[in-house]
């Protein structure tokens, strides 16, 4: 059986994208954080994966093949938060029994927040 420990996001500058992930996940930036490598719970056993922040020498350039998803009781509150740390909306969408947003982290990272569609408050 495997386990999912980390989320690994290459980047421009770890520091920096680490802390906006640190405000929007309510979680601390570990010790050492530099402009190459910075991580947000890598020294803790918890429920939650660590997340790996890794300088890369490329931009990104296209759409992520893959991201990650957060739920939340009130979609519309949470991207209202998260585009006030420095996120970016690109699209609402409500298929498949779910009501979602499409965000991207400062560097254009996508990532969503959803909520079932039958919860209409966000």
């Amino acid at each position: 059986m495997i386990a999912l420990r980390h989320v690994a996001v290459d980047c421009q500058d770890a520091a920096a994208l680490a802390a906006f992930w640190s405000a929007a996940l309510d979680r601390p930036v570990d010790e050492g954080a530099s402009p190459y490598f910075a991580s947000i719970g890598i020294r803790f056993r918890s429920r939650q994966p660590a997340w790996l922040f890794l300088k890369v020498p490329e931009p990104k350039v296209a759409k992520n093949r893959m991201h990650v998803d957060f739920g939340t009781d009130d979609r519309a509150a949470e991207v209202e938060r998260l585009v006030s740390l420095g996120a970016s909306s690109h699209g609402e969408h409500d298929e498949y029994g779910t009501r979602w947003t499409v965000l991207a982290d400062p560097e254009g990272n996508e990532f969503c927040v959803g909520m079932p569609s039958a919860d209409r408050a966000g």
